[in-house]
């Protein structure tokens, strides 16, 4: 089997951004990652209306990939973190 390298990249602007609050949970299952997504979400049947946590998507991948996408954003989350403080140190109040 090939790489991911060896195979073209092809990007569709039309796939769908999916937003979430958090992951709700994480499990492997015969070498496969399973994450699920949840979202803050109102349920406006009632006044004031309950708020419920619902579920908005799952990320099924394999386990290495996903530890490989678990380490490059945690990689990125700190150059983020970085740059932040950076910027803040520069800032001056007077």
């Amino acid at each position: 089997m090939a790489g991911t390298a060896d195979v073209p990249f092809i990007h569709n602007p039309h796939s769908p951004d999916v937003f979430a609050d958090a992951a709700a949970g994480w499990f492997s299952f015969n070498g496969v990652m399973r994450i699920t997504f949840e979202s803050a979400r109102v349920n406006h049947v009632a006044s004031p209306g309950p708020v419920e946590r619902v579920v908005v998507g799952r990320l099924v991948m394999p386990v290495a990939a996903a530890g490989a996408m678990a380490r490059g954003l945690l990689q990125f989350i700190e150059q983020q973190k970085a740059g932040v403080e950076l910027a803040q140190g520069n800032v001056t109040v007077q």
